[in-house]
């Protein structure tokens, strides 16, 4: 097994892995070469998850350099070694259906049906993927988590910040709204299945089921045994003071807990099917609070939360 890390970024969460670490940059495809160097006729298997999850407001060009471009490079060096590449997609590249209409996997993917940068980028790039399986014989399956939550985050994603806001007393009202939510070790299952079990050309939604901030909130409550909030603010106010929301998570240097485009997300449908993952992957999904709990107790043993 084998990982690729940019050069200064911590290797804290892939110690104890057999695996061997290689640096590089995937927007630079001569950084490429030795991760993809080996001897043998091995079945090779790319699981290609480089990506900016992006939700701020202000547009930032790394975003289209690394999950399109760097996609590209990835791609041209799976070909050169016909191997089997999974693309780590999102359910943002998927358009919305209307009325709560079930969303189910698509192969017309469009960055004008999407909103927001990191959805466009997404969706450009899963159209890459699929025409080069369609006219270069890529071996390639497309996978699309929805709102990825767990422990053993050593970075800080948005969900992660918001609980250790909470869970230190940061947090005491949260919007109304709410989003699929998949534990991380689902979703890793999910992935690492689809290297046997995914059809070439194909593509799988990786979701759970919509949880309301309120009902995540509350089931950290009950896992710490701390009082439920109660301020739940109207849609209308957290959009107005959404960008005060950014200046002061960019201050903290902090993800920003609501922008303009996470608000939106919150509104947004998220009823995504996951039935073709769960008959075709073997994917499955455990309790929201199993997963809110190994959380909490992560963050308490690496003294994040108090």
């Amino acid at each position: 097994m084998r990982a690729f890390v940019l050069p200064n970024d911590t290797i804290e969460s892939l110690k104890g892995l057999d695996c061997k670490i290689y640096y590089g940059d995937v927007t630079r495809e001569e950084t490429l070469n030795e991760i993809f160097s080996m001897e043998g006729d091995a079945e090779i298997f790319v699981i290609h998850c480089a990506a900016i999850v992006y939700i701020k407001s202000k547009p930032n060009p790394k975003v289209y350099d690394v999950n399109v471009n760097g996609t590209k490079n990835i791609v041209k060096k799976v070909l050169e070694k016909d191997a089997k590449l999974i693309y780590v997609s999102s359910v943002h590249a998927i358009p919305e259906k209307p009325d709560n209409e079930a969303i189910r996997e698509i192969t017309d993917f469009d960055p004008d049906k999407v909103e927001g940068q990191y959805a466009k980028s997404k969706a450009e790039t899963a159209k890459y993927v699929l025409e080069m399986v369609k006219y270069n014989h890529l071996n390639a399956c497309i996978v699309h988590p929805s709102g990825i939550i767990g422990p053993y985050d050593f970075g800080s994603s948005h969900l992660t910040q918001l609980i250790v806001d909470f869970a230190n007393g940061r947090l005491r009202a949260c919007v109304k709204g709410g989003y699929d939510f998949a534990d991380v070790r689902d979703i890793a299952d999910g992935i690492i299945n689809a290297c046997n079990k995914g059809k070439c050309g194909e593509c799988y939604i990786l979701s759970n089921r919509h949880v309301t901030v309120k009902e995540l909130l509350d089931t950290i409550s009950e896992v710490r045994n701390t009082k439920k909030i109660k301020s739940v603010l109207p849609m209308w106010l957290a959009k107005l003071t959404a960008p005060l929301s950014e200046i002061y998570y960019t201050l903290l240097k902090q993800p920003p807990l609501y922008t303009k485009y996470s608000l939106f997300t919150l509104i947004s449908n998220s009823n995504f099917s996951n039935e073709k993952a769960k008959r075709e992957l073997n994917y499955t999904n455990r309790p929201l609070k199993e997963t809110i709990k190994d959380t909490v107790n992560w963050l308490k043993e690496n003294n994040r939360i108090h």
